[in-house]
């Protein structure tokens, strides 16, 4: 457990509880799929963040513990569904469902999943709430398809990059910040400013994630190295790698681009070292965590507030 963490970690613990509880199921597959994915852990910040903002605003009902849940349900809903689009098979160190179960349980267990979190959902009872999980949903849908029309597309802008990582992960740590925000009342501009918060924090999270599939190695990653380039994804170091390299590594960059090949990978991310390209979204990715760390400042001091400010350096300087 990281430090973060213990801040309120009676409450994870609670948020673990409860995610074994609702992934109960007369369906027996259902229920070995969703406890392998719990078995496989992970760092569940998006759940982190709306125990943390709800407590930081002085929250004190029970229902963050549910929207938590809910919070992560959607993302794992969304890594069973990805991992079968990008024919991944590892993740956090180990088999994914999909290579384990096949194809179409974790698609269907993907669905369940979804489910479940619309139908605690409606416990909560709030509108608003419901309103922002739903548009939520539907933006990262359309995030997941932006970027399979990119795959394979070297001609891929940083404009469209940047859409897709909004859309496909920003979206997701925005939607736990406002509405653990909308869930303990606060006033409008402090909703905004949770909002904001989770967007930037997700966008740091998210070029982090990208840099890291040219820089960590396979056991510290916990998944495979240069996955995003076997699947053809133009993420932002290989954009600036072809900016700013020799026509040759251009070349060799859009080929592999194209082709999903892995035949050149040291010579790739040895271009992408030599370009500048990974300190170029390491900073575009620390901009957006010192955007994320401003957005606290109209928050009430309180050892909340300080491990929401740490998460924002978790972001920057995680190895996986």
């Amino acid at each position: 457990m990281l430090p973060f963490h213990q801040v309120v970690k009676s409450e994870f613990e609670q948020v673990n509880k409860l995610i074994i509880r609702q992934l109960h199921s007369d369906v027996g597959l259902v229920e070995n799929i969703g406890q392998y994915i719990v078995d496989a852990g992970g760092k569940r910040l998006r759940p982190l963040l709306v125990l943390l903002i709800a407590n930081s605003f002085g929250y004190k009902g029970t229902q963050h513990i549910s929207l938590a849940a809910i919070i992560e349900f959607i993302h794992t809903a969304t890594l069973l569904h990805d991992d079968v689009v990008d024919t991944s098979d590892l993740r956090r160190g180990r088999a994914t469902a999909n290579a384990r179960f096949g194809n179409a349980p974790s698609v269907l267990v993907g669905d369940f999943l979804y489910s479940r979190a619309f139908q605690m959902l409606v416990g909560i009872d709030s509108m608003a709430i419901m309103r922002i999980i739903a548009d939520t949903t539907n933006i990262i849908s359309e995030g997941e398809v932006q970027q399979l029309i990119n795959a394979g597309n070297p001609d891929t802008s940083e404009a469209a990059y940047f859409d897709v990582i909004r859309k496909k992960t920003a979206q997701l740590f925005q939607a736990a910040a406002q509405t653990s925000a909308i869930l303990a009342g606060v006033s409008p501009a402090l909703e905004e400013s949770a909002k904001h918060y989770g967007y930037h924090l997700g966008m740091a999270f998210q070029l982090v994630d990208d840099v890291l599939d040219y820089s960590s190695n396979r056991e510290e990653l916990g998944k495979n190295i240069g996955d995003d380039l076997a699947e053809g994804k133009p993420t932002l170091p290989l954009i600036r790698a072809m900016q700013q390299g020799t026509a040759e590594q251009r070349t060799m960059i859009r080929s592999a681009i194209e082709n999903g090949a892995l035949s050149q990978l040291t010579e790739i991310s040895d271009a992408i070292h030599s370009t500048g390209a990974l300190d170029y979204t390491l900073a575009r990715a620390a901009h957006h965590a010192e955007q994320a760390k401003a957005c606290l400042v109209g928050f009430t001091d309180s050892s909340e507030r300080q491990a929401l400010a740490e998460l924002t350096a978790f972001a920057l300087q995680r190895k996986s």
